[in-house]
């Protein structure tokens, strides 16, 4: 007796035929628009699309919504992604409300503009309801200034078109805390952080203002570990734990050269009760703004010319 492991077709009348109706073979799927199925590709491709049926050039465009051409080269090379407000005047411009917007927050939110090792993290991130962070030697991302971002991202040797895609993608993360579900953010700075300055004191003046501006959220909390409490169980580890919806906590620890995700349950407690212990002898939140202030007041002032 032939078997379906033996042979996968009967012979009947000299023709082949599946011997299950269910083996049939279906043809695989073609893309109905031919267009990428990338957000970030797919919104380049909208905008380039959108021009050039108008028979518009890149400069009467940037004349038209009063932007440099050169943006709009980027957005169609898909190099950046620009902000909400490009995307906004350009729905407005060729009457596609609320299209072009939609892309862009796909694109925006699209963790495969991040590194490998951080895609798990982003998606998880995203569905977070809480998020408490500590830094051991630099701003957390969440409260970065893009000047602070750019040199920070340049020092660990990003540039050209693949360090302004990492900034972009950094204050685009930003958003996060912007949201209609912003989560409850509580980020704990040790003292380094606040004495690492930028090479640009006044894009250094710049992010310890945001600091302080972000401190001011109702849904933010930032404290900072005074470096005179010594030596502390994080003392080298840079972590972030997300509260998601179910309940479960996981965390992400992060060096100069590689991340990894938590989640198995006694290690992320391990690290909470870390947590906890860097927490107790952080100053408060009204003591940490006063030694951001004071930071901020021994910055340099450039002198008028």
């Amino acid at each position: 007796m032939t078997t379906l492991t033996q042979v996968g077709a009967l012979t009947l009348g000299g023709c082949s035929t599946p011997a299950l109706r269910g083996a049939r073979r279906m043809p695989p799927r073609r893309a109905i628009s031919g267009r990428s199925q990338q957000a970030r590709q797919r919104f380049a491709e909208e905008l380039r699309l959108l021009r050039t049926q108008r028979g518009e050039s890149l400069r009467q465009l940037g004349d038209a919504l009063g932007w440099d051409p050169s943006l709009f080269h980027k957005l169609e090379a898909g190099t950046t992604i620009g902000s909400p407000e490009v995307s906004e005047a350009l729905d407005t411009h060729y009457g596609t409300t609320p299209l072009l917007l939609a892309l862009w927050e796909v694109a925006a939110a699209d963790p495969t503009q991040f590194r490998e090792q951080y895609r798990r993290y982003m998606t998880l991130e995203k569905e977070a309801t809480s998020l408490w962070q500590f830094a051991v030697s630099v701003i957390p991302g969440l409260l970065q200034t893009e000047a602070y971002a750019r040199e920070l991202l340049s020092a660990g040797g990003g540039q050209g078109n693949e360090l302004e895609q990492q900034v972009e993608a950094r204050m685009n993360r930003r958003m996060l805390l912007d949201s209609e579900r912003e989560p409850r953010f509580r980020a704990i700075l040790s003292e380094a952080v606040l004495r690492t300055p930028l090479s640009d004191p006044q894009a250094w003046r710049e992010q310890l203002e945001y600091l302080l501006e972000m401190a001011d959220q109702p849904r933010v909390t930032i404290q900072v570990l005074p470096s005179s409490i010594g030596l502390y169980g994080l003392v080298s580890t840079d972590v972030m734990f997300l509260r998601l919806p179910e309940g479960r906590t996981v965390a992400y620890t992060e060096n100069a050269h590689r991340g990894e995700l938590v989640q198995e349950n006694g290690s992320v407690e391990r690290l909470q009760l870390a947590y906890d212990a860097v927490r107790d002898v952080a100053l408060t939140p009204a003591e940490s703004r006063k030694l951001i202030v004071q930071t901020l007041e021994e910055v340099p002032c450039d002198e008028p010319t």
